[in-house]
């Protein structure tokens, strides 16, 4: 059972954002600083990244570990309603996959950034992440994921 109303769940849940979160805002600014340009939200791009580094063909998803199912201490799977979170967490890990491949197919190499690299016990901190990007996005690999260190 809920503790709240249906009314004041729908409003919290409508405040959560989609774009321009702490992670991703902390991460675009932090990449911005190191002399890196990108482009917000391009529609022509498959799955709408959060950003992409056109000069570096680098589609960028910066995803929170609840909505993402991440597999670290970030995500606990709610206890009520459990099987409506399950279907709708399990969507999105589907489209996830669907848009990776797709990214493939268009030839984009595809940079990840979990939130548990940026935030909680296990992150690795702002400047390591963005170390890490860097390092990658001198490399020819197709695909990263950034994530905080494993304690689980």
């Amino acid at each position: 059972m809920d503790i709240v109303s249906p009314e004041v769940r729908s409003r919290m849940m409508a405040g959560i954002r989609s774009r321009n979160t702490r992670p991703e805002v902390l991460f675009r600014k932090g990449l911005h600083q190191r002399g890196y340009r990108y482009r917000l939200h391009p529609a022509g791009v498959p799955g709408k990244p959060d950003f992409v580094l056109p000069r570096y063909r680098v589609a960028a998803f910066v995803h929170g570990c609840f909505w993402h199912q991440h597999d670290c201490a970030l995500f606990n799977m709610p206890k009520t309603r459990r099987e409506f979170w399950q279907a709708k967490l399990g969507q999105n890990r589907d489209k996830d996959a669907e848009v990776a491949e797709r990214i493939a197919e268009e030839e984009w190499r595809q940079l990840t950034i979990w939130e548990c690299a940026l935030r909680g016990r296990q992150q690795i901190g702002l400047d390591a992440a963005l170390d890490l990007a860097e390092q990658w996005l001198s490399t020819c690999s197709d695909h990263i994921e950034i994530r905080g260190r494993d304690e689980r």
